[in-house]
C-alpha cells in the first residue's frame, strides 16, 4: 500500500538545464550585441568611415543576460510553486484594487491642473501636449485594433490626411481651425472607408501588410504631389487656432488685450493644451458610448470570432467599414491639431515609425482598455524623454522594457476583453420552453 504525504514539496531545480538555457541566451545576446554595441562607426573629418570597439560593454551585457536568465528561471519556479496570491498580502491587494478604482479620476484631475501647476515650465507643457496627442491617437486606433480586432499598421495615413487637410484648407482658403477640424475628420473617415473596401476579405498578417502598404502609399503621394502638398518642403505658415474668433497674440485685438492682462506666449500653449485635452476626452466619450450600442457589440463579436459573427447574421462588411471610418476620423482630428500646433508639416512627420509607436501604445496598454492606452502613452512618450540623455542606450532599454511587459503582462498593462453586455446572474427557465421546436 502506498502512503501519500499531504505536505507538498517544491520541485527540485534542474541545474544542467538551467545553465544550458542561460548559456544559449547569453550566446544569442553575444551575437546581437556584438554588432549593435560592440562596433561603433562614424564618418570622420576626411569623409572616411572610422570605427572603434566596445567589447567591455558587450561582455557586461552578456553577463547580465546570463545572470538574468538564471534569476528569471528560479523566480518563475518559486512563483509557480507558491502561487501569486500568496506572494501579495491581502492588505496590498485591497489597496491596489482601491487605487485602480480611483486612478482614472485622479489622473484626469491632475491632467486638468497641469497648466496651473507647471505654468512657468514650457518644456513640461509641450511634453504634456505631445502625450495627449498620442493618447488621442491611441484611443482612435483602439477602435480598430482593440474593439474590432483588425490589425492596422497604416494608421499614420489618416493622421497625415487630417494634418494636410487642415493645412491646405487653412492656407489656401483662409478657413479657421474650428471650421477645418470637422472637415479633416470627415476626409480622414472617407479614406478609412476606401481602405476598408480592399481588406474586407483579409485578416491577420494579410490585413497588416495591406494597411502598411496603404500608409506608405499616402506618404509617397504626399512627397510626389508637389503642386498640392509642397512635396518634401511641406506646408508652412499654417494658421494658429483662435478663441471664438479672437487671436491669441500680442495685438490690440488679441485675447490678452481684451481681457486687460499682460500678454505671455505661454497663454497660447495653455490654450492648445486644453484644446487637445477636450479632443481626447471627446474621443474617449464617443468610444465608450459606441461600445454600448449595437455597432460596438458587433465590433466585439468580430474581434472574438469572425465566423461566429457571420453565423449570428451580423453584416461584417459594414462592421469593418465603420470601425475603419471611426478610427480614421479620430486620427484626422489629431492630425489637424498637430498641424495647427506645429505651424509646419512635412512628410517626415508621418513615417511608419509613428504607426508602430501608436500600435505599441495600444498593445502595451491593453487592447480595448481606455485607461491602459492612456497609461501606456504616458509611459512611452515620457519614457523617451527620461532616457533622452542616454541616447545610445535609449532604444535598447525601451525594447527590453517592451519584452518584459509582453512576458509578464501579455494582455497589456490593463487587459480588458470583457463583453459590454452579459448576464449578471443565472436565470432558471421552465423545461417546457427549451423543448425542440419551442425554444
Amino acid at each position: 500500500m502506498t502512503i501519500l504525504s499531504s505536505n507538498t514539496t517544491k520541485p527540485a531545480t534542474d541545474i544542467p538545464a538551467l545553465l544550458k538555457t542561460a548559456f544559449v541566451n547569453a550566446l544569442i545576446a553575444l551575437v546581437l550585441f556584438s554588432l549593435m554595441v560592440g562596433v561603433r562607426t562614424e564618418a570622420g573629418s576626411d569623409g572616411q568611415l572610422t570605427y572603434w570597439t566596445r567589447f567591455g560593454e558587450v561582455a557586461s551585457l552578456v553577463a547580465a543576460v546570463f545572470g538574468g536568465s538564471i534569476v528569471l528561471r528560479l523566480l518563475r519556479q518559486w512563483i509557480g510553486s507558491s502561487g501569486t496570491d500568496k506572494l501579495v498580502p491581502p492588505a496590498i491587494r485591497s489597496g491596489m484594487s482601491f487605487l485602480g478604482r480611483y486612478l482614472a479620476p485622479a489622473l484626469l484631475i491632475f491632467t486638468v491642473l497641469v497648466p496651473v501647476i507647471f505654468y512657468d515650465q514650457r518644456y513640461i507643457l509641450d511634453l504634456a501636449i505631445l502625450v495627449l496627442t498620442y493618447v488621442m491617437l491611441g484611443w482612435g486606433l483602439n477602435v480598430v485594433v482593440g474593439l474590432a480586432g483588425l490589425l492596422d499598421l497604416g494608421y499614420v495615413a489618416f493622421y497625415a490626411v487630417g494634418a494636410y487637410s487642415y493645412a491646405l484648407l487653412a492656407t489656401n482658403f483662409g478657413w479657421s481651425f474650428w471650421v477645418c477640424l470637422p472637415l479633416a475628420g470627415i476626409l480622414a473617415a472617407f479614406w478609412g472607408v476606401l481602405l476598408g473596401f480592399p481588406v474586407l476579405r483579409l485578416r491577420g498578417d494579410y490585413l497588416a501588410i495591406v494597411t502598411l502598404a496603404f500608409g506608405e502609399i499616402i506618404r509617397l503621394v504626399i512627397i510626389n504631389w508637389q503642386s498640392l502638398t509642397g512635396g518634401p518642403n511641406g506646408v508652412s505658415s499654417i494658421p494658429r487656432p483662435s478663441f471664438f474668433g479672437i487671436p491669441l497674440d500680442n495685438s490690440d485685438n488679441g485675447l490678452a488685450a481684451r481681457l486687460g492682462i499682460e500678454y505671455s506666449p505661454t497663454q497660447r500653449i495653455v490654450f492648445l493644451f486644453y484644446v487637445i485635452l477636450a479632443l481626447a476626452l471627446l474621443t474617449n466619450w464617443v468610444t465608450i458610448r459606441l461600445r454600448r450600442l449595437p455597432i460596438g457589440r458587433a465590433w466585439e463579436a468580430l474581434r472574438e470570432d469572425e465566423v461566429a459573427c457571420r453565423a449570428l447574421g451580423i453584416n461584417t462588411t459594414t462592421t469593418k467599414l465603420t470601425a475603419f471610418a471611426t478610427g480614421a476620423m479620430f486620427g484626422g482630428f489629431a492630425g489637424a491639431f498637430f498641424a495647427t500646433r506645429q505651424g509646419f508639416i512635412s512628410p517626415e512627420s508621418f513615417t511608419f515609425q509613428e504607426s508602430a509607436l501608436v500600435l505599441a501604445i495600444v498593445v502595451l496598454g491593453g487592447m480595448g482598455s481606455q485607461l491602459g492606452v492612456a497609461l501606456a502613452a504616458l509611459a512611452m512618450i515620457g519614457g523617451f524623454e527620461l532616457f533622452r540623455s542616454l541616447e545610445t542606450y535609449r532604444m535598447l532599454v525601451f525594447g527590453m522594457a517592451m519584452v518584459l511587459i509582453m512576458i509578464w503582462r501579455p494582455r497589456g498593462l490593463i487587459g480588458h476583453r470583457a463583453p459590454t453586455v452579459y448576464l449578471t446572474k443565472a436565470q432558471a427557465i421552465s423545461s417546457d420552453l427549451v423543448k425542440e421546436g419551442h425554444g
